[in-house]
């Protein structure tokens, strides 16, 4: 329970950073100070050793590398629930995998039934924008609730949105994955094999795991496939239980610890600040009723509840599962319609749907906050008013 407090307390805290990040951004793009901000977007960065040569621009550096190293720590969280916490038995996976699933089809169904006739095969790369969830902001807003929303649908929030993030991975490595380097897929296998076998062999040292990571990210990098998937390859090879000097240690346990920190008050901040610049006044109404926009905000606001509740109010209705304990129907909905904060996820989601990022004069970008905005308010306004319990 201690860990579950500190992941919920941290992750709340960002939440709020997060807000502060987005705020700062979309003012400087809609500033006079919106060229400083796009200079500093695309600063060059350049590492050379030898004939490894890796030359991109900050935005690029945070997005591919910094954010490899946020999947790293949702693959330590995901391989933690499985074996050993609120995943880890069918009866506490059954209700939040199954609303996550029903929270990635009904999202992904609304924003094609926006795009399917316009005819832009661009646009249809987008179906899975909606499709995730932002859990730093989520939780954040539980946190503003207290003890009005019961732990097991923070819980439950929480289970949700790991399982989430673990169909974003797939998402990511089944449809945005360009063609592949023979040579450099070649390295990353072996790399991750290297991996596997520390792991079998009980290697604790964290530094081992790193550096031989390393190798992993930058073969991934340039193999085609997104390099944040090699921070999920990694985040599987790190033992959970194994000796140390004698005693019982958790690498994964210690190196999560380690990682929030960074993870929480850097690095998603960072995601945010330099993907949440918009230049709203060079949007016009017209251009966010367009069929892209709509299909996003629509998928985010109304197409997350209603998979997340609908699925979630099958599944008890036919005694797969039950509500989650002190809770009642508002508050599931309530929850349910939180989700819809897709953010940080949905921001990433969408840098790799659409190659060039002016595709839709940041509308996409525009829809997500307006969409995200738009769930979390009304989620807490839910929230709020389904404290006492009621009969189910």
């Amino acid at each position: 329970m201690n860990i579950i407090e500190e992941f919920i307390e941290k992750e709340s805290s960002s939440g709020i950073l997060l807000i502060f990040a987005t705020i700062f951004a979309l003012f400087l793009s809609n500033s006079f100070l919106s060229p400083l901000y796009e200079s500093f977007l695309h600063i060059p960065v350049e590492i050379r050793i030898g004939a490894l040569h890796l030359d991109k621009s900050l935005y690029l550096w945070v997005n591919d590398g910094l954010m490899a190293i946020f999947f790293l720590l949702i693959g330590l969280e995901v391989k933690r629930e499985l074996l050993e916490g609120h995943l880890s038995s069918v009866k506490q996976a059954v209700l939040p995998g199954i609303a996550a699933i029903g929270g990635m089809i009904v999202p992904a169904l609304v924003y094609v039934g926006f795009n399917y006739d316009d005819g832009n095969a661009m646009a249809m790369r987008g179906w899975a924008i909606p499709t995730a969830t932002d859990i730093a902001f989520a939780l954040g807003i539980l946190s503003m609730l207290g003890s009005r929303v019961p732990t097991s649908l923070k819980l439950f929030l929480m289970a949700l949105a790991i399982i989430d993030d673990l169909g974003a991975i797939v998402i990511i490595a089944l449809f945005f994955t360009s063609e592949l380097s023979t040579l450099s897929i070649t390295v990353a296998f072996a790399s991750l094999g290297v991996l596997i076998v520390m792991n079998m062999l009980g290697v604790t040292k964290k530094a081992a795991y790193f550096m031989v990571g390393w190798v992993l990210w930058v073969s991934v990098l340039k193999s085609g496939v997104h390099a944040t998937l090699a921070g999920v390859a990694l985040a599987f090879t790190i033992p959970l239980n194994a000796t140390r000097d004698g005693m019982h240690v958790s690498v994964l346990k210690e190196l999560e610890h380690d990682l929030h920190f960074w993870v929480a008050f850097l690095i998603l901040p960072l995601f945010a600040f330099v993907n949440a610049g918009v230049n709203v006044t060079e949007i016009s109404l017209s251009q966010m009723s367009g069929s892209v926009p709509l299909g996003i905000m629509m998928g985010l606001f109304i197409g997350k509840q209603l998979g997340v509740f609908g699925f979630s109010l099958i599944a008890i209705k036919l005694r797969l599962a039950e509500l989650p304990k002190e809770s009642n129907w508002l508050q599931l909905y309530g929850v349910s319609v939180l989700t819809g904060i897709g953010f940080t996820m949905s921001l990433f989601i969408a840098s790799l749907a659409f190659d060039d990022a002016q595709a839709f004069q940041y509308t996409d970008k525009l829809a997500i906050l307006m969409g995200s905005f738009a769930a979390g308010i009304l989620g807490y306004s839910l929230l709020r008013m389904g404290k006492k319990s009621e009969s189910v």
